[in-house]
């Protein structure tokens, strides 16, 4: 979240769209419950189904899954011929004025530089002209014909209401609606958020839906303000933690990358990811990359990182290609690997395409399980009838349960959607054997290192040089990683300017992030989490919920990453001089010395406004960027393409180019694509969510919830039941090309037939809740119909879209 859950109160107008937060994030929809009550925020809906959040908003709209990018380029065009933009926010504080390369070009729904073999980009023509002093090129009067403004104008064109209606099934006056609800909030004293899920991020393109609603935020003025932001609302207490902490397999804590595999050369990789300022009087604040790479390779190891060694750098692996979810169970299925351990993941419910993921698991050696319920995945070889018909005899892997404790029987930090560390307390103790994380994760790396020691290895310094300076090195304590998270100084760091001041003396816990040095004088175990642990004690467990200004600015509560700012890119919501453009919302402002105010600072605290310095300082231009150069593998503006399954068989956008169909960057195998299905033999759209009544496939294994819930439904509209013969109560079949299941039908007016390119078409909704294993009755798992494909950035598979046939079992 740009912003945090309590400012979603200070909206006037709320955008749900990619998400449904009444029913799958209750907690929090409080806030927007308080906005509606107290500021009469106008909440809207943009949804396949009418949901929980729908029948208590002010306006919905329906929508066919998997087309959101058509309706908000759609938004995108609406606000800039109507000239219902922000036009101080977007001229001073977005790149607007910066001016494209000659050789960059679109053409019917391909970028320069493609490759259909490989399927991917070649991105050196997706940049801004350079002048001979290195910075960009810009046109303060917006008449360049390549600056960024008539290019997203050209680019957005075809997006009219007809074309939304045509493609999303949107009726024209109902998108127009949310246009002008949107558009309201474009002048200063009104805001609006944009609260989105996994509706968005489970898409082949969802990286880039999210793109799209955060330019229109940008055009609208909405980031960087109360009220206003890009929130995505996470599924899980700590998913936001996992991000940060670089679990992904190409990232390191604190969104580094790790090298790929011709990154061999430090000082390249180092020069790659620090980038210089594009404009005069710019930060860049990832020119600071070093000293927040050293310091975490300082931590991990210690004496033995040192200069002569690049700290470290050739421990590192270097990656030959991705290794997310969907490679990992290709490489499985084909035999090519040899064990897995599955902590805190249940991929045979979890992953698409079960048949390919029980496949894979049945040709390891050995498969360890972490969890502290006994999952299908635990389970996954043994024969539960129709809902996993396997033959125990032929599946040779072994499987090792460690039953770990949950949540509440550990203590520790856990990061939400708003990026606040907060810190909990040990509830109970965990029943039987059961172990926590740290402990089962730290007896494996010391027997594994052990045996590095007494057998040797092709390359074992990685191991044996690591540092492990825990108390009880069998066990190390939550408050120990945690200070490691944060930081300490290995040598008094002193001040920059004044080298005589020293500013934390050896040994002592870091404040902040700005500490971190790139001489091996810092550790850090992931530099956005520095100032969390300080020496003044534990941040995470603050408890000072006082808010002088009545806009949910608690900073006393907890700790917020980075440096407990509560709200991203603060410095936007001033105008160049340093007056906010909504001083009843006031986040910070310039006070004639200094930046100040309810919130901290996103920005250097004593820069003074007529320095230049613009408030998006993590990019090298300084302002936000509609045109993304670089960092998205479809191109630099979002494009709406079709899902990999879906009722038309081509884009109709750009109707005469097969490569533009599906995303041409997406993540995607060819014995998956084999596996595709067509409208001829599966004529109705599907798409995945959750229930209040049950957290994903935990709460199946609670009583009161399997009582609440008890079994498998699918929902289908009034007139597909009719189409297929059913009545409410009835069980249907609902097929994909890679399997089937067998559930009630929920017969509802909730689903409601969509006219797309004139034809009908049908969407089956699908709650994921059930399973073999559990107090609910046995059910299948859903992610036997959903197709292996992922997002061309996030490989997230697209479980938000795929095509089914339903028909009366």
């Amino acid at each position: 979240m740009t912003n945090h859950w309590v400012d979603i109160k200070n909206a006037d107008v709320i955008l749900v769209m990619g998400g449904n937060a009444a029913e799958a994030h209750p907690c929090g929809f409080k806030w927007v419950t308080e906005a509606k009550a107290h500021r009469k925020a106008r909440l809207i809906v943009v949804d396949p189904r009418f949901t929980r959040t729908a029948s208590v908003a002010d306006f919905y709209a329906p929508i066919r899954t998997g087309t959101d990018i058509v309706f908000l380029g759609g938004v995108i065009n609406y606000l800039l011929t109507h000239d219902k933009i922000q036009h101080e926010y977007v001229k001073n504080y977005t790149d607007f004025s910066f001016i494209v390369r000659e050789d960059f070009a679109f053409n019917e729904g391909i970028y320069s530089g493609y490759n259909p073999e490989k399927r991917n980009y070649d991105k050196s023509t997706w940049d801004y002209e350079r002048g001979d002093d290195g910075f960009a090129k810009v046109d303060p009067t917006l008449q360049h014909p390549r600056c960024v403004y008539n290019l997203m104008k050209q680019h957005y064109s075809r997006y009219t209401p007809e074309q939304v209606e045509k493609t999303c099934g949107t009726p024209k006056d109902k998108f127009l609606k949310v246009c002008e609800m949107l558009a309201s909030t474009a002048v200063p004293g009104r805001a609006g958020t944009i609260l989105y899920a996994l509706g968005w991020t489970h898409h082949s393109v969802g990286a880039q839906m999210i793109r799209t609603g955060a330019m229109v935020q940008l055009l609208l003025g909405n980031i960087g303000i109360a009220g206003g932001g890009m929130n995505a609302l996470r599924g899980h207490s700590n998913i936001q933690g996992l991000t940060d902490l670089g679990l992904m397999s190409n990232l390191l804590p604190g969104y580094m990358t790790l090298p790929m595999e011709g990154e061999q050369d430090y000082e390249a990789y180092i020069t790659k990811r620090a980038a210089q300022p594009l404009r005069p009087n710019q930060l860049s604040y990832w020119k600071n990359y070093r000293a927040f790479h050293v310091s975490f390779m300082k931590s991990w190891w210690g004496d033995n990182a040192t200069a002569e060694n690049n700290f470290g750098f050739d421990y590192l692996p270097k990656l030959d290609k991705s290794y997310d979810m969907l490679q990992v169970f290709e490489l499985m299925a084909q035999g090519k690997m040899n064990g897995y351990i599955a902590q805190g993941f249940n991929p045979l419910a979890a992953a698409p395409n079960k048949a390919k993921i029980s496949l894979g698991l049945s040709k390891l050696k050995w498969l360890v399980i972490m969890d502290p319920l006994a999952t299908e995945t635990s389970e996954f070889w043994k024969n539960f009838g129709e809902f996993n018909d396997v033959d125990p005899a032929k599946i040779q892997t072994e499987v090792f349960r460690l039953p770990t404790s949950c949540f509440a029987e550990e203590r520790g930090s856990l990061v939400s959607s708003s990026r606040v560390l907060q810190w909990h307390w040990q509830g109970a103790q965990p029943p039987g054997e059961a172990r926590s994380d740290l402990e089962i994760m730290s007896g494996l790396w010391l027997r594994m290192r052990q045996a590095y020691r007494e057998k040797g290895g092709k390359y074992p310094d990685p191991i044996l040089k690591m540092t492990w300076p825990y108390a009880d090195p069998e066990s190390p304590t939550p408050e120990e990683i945690a200070m490691e998270f944060n930081g300490k100084a290995l040598a008094d760091v002193t001040d920059p300017v004044d080298k005589t001041r020293v500013i934390a003396k050896k040994g002592e816990q870091l404040a902040s992030f700005a500490q971190l040095r790139d001489d091996g004088s810092t550790a850090s175990g992931c530099w956005i989490f520095c100032g969390s642990w300080t020496q003044a004690g534990n941040q995470m467990g603050r408890r000072d919920n006082s808010d002088p200004t009545g806009i949910g600015q608690t900073l006393g509560w907890a700790w917020a990453w980075p440096a407990n700012r509560r709200v991203l890119y603060n410095r936007a919501s001033c105008d160049l001089a340093g007056k906010p453009f909504d001083p009843t919302r006031k986040l910070i402002a310039w006070n004639g010395k200094t930046w100040s105010g309810p919130d901290i600072p996103d920005f250097k605290a004593d820069e003074p406004p007529e320095n230049g310095m613009n408030p998006f300082i993590m990019n090298a231009e300084g302002v936000a960027r509609f045109f993304a150069r670089d960092g998205m593998n479809e191109g630099p503006f979002p494009v709406h393409y079709e899902p990999f399954e879906n009722p038309l068989g081509y884009n109709p956008l750009y109707p005469n180019t097969k490569e533009a169909v599906s995303n041409p960057a997406a993540r995607v195998f060819p014995d998956d694509r084999a596996a595709f299905g067509t409208a001829k033999d599966f004529p109705h759209t599907a798409t995945t969510y959750r229930l209040t009544e049950h957290f994903h496939y935990w709460t199946k294994h609670a009583r009161m919830n399997a009582i609440i819930q008890p079994e498998q439904f699918v929902e289908i509209g009034e007139e597909l039941a009719k189409e297929v013969g059913v009545v409410a109560g009835d069980r249907v079949k609902v097929s994909s090309n890679r399997g089937h299941i067998v559930a009630v039908a929920v017969v509802t007016k909730r689903i409601r037939t969509l006219t797309i390119e004139g034809k009908k078409v049908q969407t089956v909704g699908l709650p994921l809740h059930w399973g073999f294993k559990g107090l609910t009755q046995p059910g299948y798992l859903v992610n036997t119909l959903t197709p292996s494909v992922g997002d061309g950035n996030s490989q997230t598979p697209e479980f938000k879209s795929f095509l089914v046939k339903v028909e009366k079992a």
